[in-house]
């Protein structure tokens, strides 16, 4: 296909294909002609993980091509690649170890890691320190605000975050290739966030209709 027809089917401009390809977050097309150039479906579906990235996740394009890279790096298994993928989604820092309330708020992250028997960070090789550091942050915010936030109240959301793992995983290998499902596993956690946090905000209006609202 050509540009303009890459371009329609995408959803993606044609200045910001060419912007992508001058960057490198899009290999060159096979040359036709001095100034055309043909396309097929890898470059359709790297475009669709691109935006995704640049667009939705709000990823640097410095950090996108980190991602690409770890995409077709051969060297790095499966689950090493996809860890390398996910850590350059944006996350928040780390919160100041003097706060008080960051102490308490990595004891209760820590123990239920531990019992859950999980792992992250430097025990990890596919690495998920950003997911524990915006982790610890949105503790710190329940425990500087006296929100219950104890392992016994992060709990119930862990045992959902790993059922959704699963349905995440299992979506992810319906791809045909290895490259097309580390693809799929950083767009997908990019595009299923929001769809996540709406289905939760809409059970929670269910739920709350079904213990307040008298019949």
């Amino acid at each position: 296909m050509r540009l303009a027809e890459l371009s329609e089917r995408s959803g993606v401009s044609a200045a910001t294909i060419k912007y992508y390809l001058r960057e490198g977050l899009l290999s060159p097309g096979e040359r036709i002609t001095a100034t055309q150039a043909d396309y097929d479906a890898s470059h359709l579906r790297r475009l669709k993980l691109v935006r995704a990235l640049i667009q939705v996740g709000r990823v640097p394009v410095a950090a996108a091509k980190e991602v690409l890279a770890a995409l077709e790096d051969d060297a790095l298994d499966h689950h090493t690649r996809l860890g390398v993928a996910v850590e350059a989604l944006p996350n928040a820092p780390e919160p100041s170890p003097d706060d008080p309330h960051a102490r308490a708020a990595r004891a209760s992250v820590d123990a239920l890691i531990e019992e859950l028997g999980w792992q992250y960070g430097g025990s990890d090789p596919a690495g998920s320190s950003g997911a524990y550091r915006t982790l610890l942050t949105a503790v710190t915010a329940l425990a500087r605000l006296g929100y219950p936030c104890g392992p016994e109240e992060l709990a119930p959301y862990a045992a959902a975050a790993a059922q959704l793992a699963v349905t995440d995983l299992d979506l992810v290998e319906r791809g045909r290739t290895p490259a097309e499902q580390v693809e799929a596993a950083v767009a997908l956690t990019v595009l299923y966030e929001p769809v996540l946090l709406s289905l939760r905000r809409l059970a929670q209006a269910q739920e709350s209709a079904r213990r307040f609202v008298r019949p």
